[in-house]
């Protein structure tokens, strides 16, 4: 068959399989790729791991039936396009889950975003850019009580976070204030509010931060003072994904806002969803606002490219964090493999949409 530029390729979402749910995963994200995909005239369904047998004629897979608002399992033809949905990094580095992708990468399947990125590894690749490598706030890896000291006495204003962190979990907020009483002060982050602990030592410290990281991995990273709305601090949530002709593209650019009471500005944990250049126009005027924007787009798609460079893979998607402090400077905060749907409606069907256009744009390369 020729494959011209109308040529849809099957598509299967990956995942993993569950006893009680069939399938992990966000279920209503699934149900809204399928839903626009069959729309766009696509065959498309949802796999797991463990029923994906590349050898066989047809697959095991799930669809949703509207009539009874209940998932299905049937038959469907071998996929051309894997959209890896693997929800966690427990699950996506298991051996047997590292041997599928690589079985499924080798047998001519298409895959994109292969795994979930680490941030020590993304701020690796981005320092081996001078473009990118000035957006990223000092960061270091944490190893001990006197090396977070050290760094406290040059940037006494510091966030901890765990490498292969979600979602804001597990970060804490770090300020050092050398003439009070009790100079260390750590916020750490409960669900929606923050408890303050306050130390005399730099020993009394360690031990607590101990205590909240176990054995995971943690960064610190230099604190930026961001702009702010009434009060509360604020970043720009940034979605890029590759195009129907392979090339990275913004889809969309939200705001959010922290909660009153918390150290990141994540939804799940009292954040608020905003209009960036509302945000960005009461602060810095419109026209700057213009410009800053323009920045913010150019700058996603040099992140992007630099990433996908350094990971070595095809990646297809990121949805990154990025900050701007007053002066109207940039920063680079986090980048995300497999990114959460976005509450603004115009950047969410853009965004199921671009999944299929580039999905349709691998298939037709990998079979040239």
């Amino acid at each position: 068959m020729s494959l011209h530029d109308d040529f849809k390729p099957v598509i299967a979402v990956l995942t993993m399989h569950d006893n009680q749910r069939m399938f992990r995963g966000n279920h209503q994200n699934f149900q809204d790729i399928l839903q626009t995909g069959e729309s766009m005239g696509y065959v498309v369904y949802i796999v797991t791991v463990r029923d994906l047998n590349v050898g066989g004629p047809t697959v095991k897979g799930y669809t949703y039936n509207k009539g009874s608002g209940k998932w299905v399992s049937q038959p469907f033809p071998l996929p051309h396009v894997l959209y890896n949905r693997i929800p966690n990094r427990e699950d996506e580095g298991k051996p047997s889950v590292q041997r599928k992708i690589d079985e499924c990468m080798q047998s001519g399947i298409e895959l994109y975003n292969p795994f979930f990125f680490n941030k020590w590894d993304l701020f690796e690749w981005l320092k081996k850019s001078k473009s990118t490598q000035q957006l990223i706030p000092y960061t270091r890896r944490m190893r001990s009580a006197s090396s977070l000291g050290a760094v406290l006495r040059t940037y006494p204003y510091l966030y901890l976070k765990p490498e292969s962190g979600k979602a804001g979990k597990g970060i804490m907020m770090l300020k050092y204030q050398e003439k009070e009483r009790l100079p260390y002060r750590l916020k750490i982050q409960t669900t929606r509010k923050s408890t303050t602990y306050k130390a005399a030592t730099l020993a009394k410290l360690w031990a607590r931060i101990r205590k909240e990281t176990g054995h995971t991995p943690y960064i610190i990273q230099q604190g930026i003072e961001l702009a702010s709305s009434r009060k509360r601090p604020f970043d720009l949530r940034v979605l890029v994904q590759k195009n129907s002709k392979g090339q990275w593209s913004v889809t969309g650019v939200g705001a959010r806002l922290a909660g009153s009471r918390s150290i990141t500005t994540h939804v799940p944990r009292g954040g608020s969803v905003e209009d960036p250049e509302k945000l960005l126009t009461e602060l810095f005027g419109e026209e700057m606002t213009t410009t800053l924007m323009k920045r913010v787009k150019s700058t996603s798609l040099m992140i992007a490219r630099q990433v996908e460079r350094g990971s070595g893979y095809t990646l297809g998607e990121m949805s990154m964090d990025l900050g701007i402090d007053d002066l109207g400077e940039l920063w680079f905060f986090e980048a995300n493999a497999k990114p959460m749907k976005f509450d603004e409606p115009q950047i969410r069907r853009r965004s199921l949409e671009r999944i299929f256009h580039y999905s349709a744009y691998l298939a037709r390369q990998s079979k040239r």
